[in-house]
């Protein structure tokens, strides 16, 4: 019978938790933490000190500069560029300059009915989930989960309906929960 090397199982710690990784804030140790969005490194002295971080960064990684183009806001040429949410073309004076390229939608979709200032626009989350949000994000964080029509509900009289697939077929439905008003087409 051959003997185990108790040795090799102390030599390797987890790939992701660090032996003694100090909090910045309070000098307590700490340690992998788990929530409902995912993984993180929080103080061990919580809830008497609040420090997180992610677990793993992402960075932005500039992958290749478009020579031809420039940005509309600040005239610096554009990249291709990798990050959190996959690959996008955006400006190369980032920080200072916050311009991304979106995608150019086959239909315009109708102006914000909440500040009337920008376009809504087709967006997609982490997951790939499709949603419609207004333009003018930050300053307007109207949102919309279903496709959005430029048409006045008849009953409330707000600026868009939304298309809604259903058993019965396509019909547009109000997107004020106070209203709900439905249309069948």
């Amino acid at each position: 019978m051959s003997k185990i090397d108790h040795s090799l199982f102390s030599v390797h710690e987890h790939a992701l938790e660090k032996e003694h990784e100090v909090c910045p804030k309070c000098g307590s140790e700490t340690s992998v933490k788990h929530s409902k969005k995912g993984a993180f490194v929080g103080c061990n002295n919580y809830p008497n000190c609040d420090y997180t971080r992610p677990l793993v960064e992402h960075h932005e990684t500039l992958l290749k500069v478009l020579d031809d183009s420039e940005c509309p806001l600040c005239e610096s040429p554009l990249a291709v560029k990798n990050g959190r949410f996959g690959m996008f073309i955006g400006c190369t004076n980032f920080p200072e300059c916050h311009y991304v390229a979106q995608e150019e939608s086959k239909e315009s979709l109708p102006t914000c009915p909440s500040c009337n200032k920008s376009e809504l626009v087709e967006r997609s989350n982490k997951s790939g989930k499709t949603f419609y949000s207004c333009g003018g994000y930050p300053k307007c964080k109207y949102i919309l989960n279903n496709k959005p029509v430029a048409q006045s509900c008849p009953e409330c009289g707000w600026q868009v309906m939304v298309e809604k697939k259903t058993a019965k077929g396509l019909m547009l439905q109000c997107p004020q929960k106070h209203c709900n008003h439905k249309v069948s087409l």
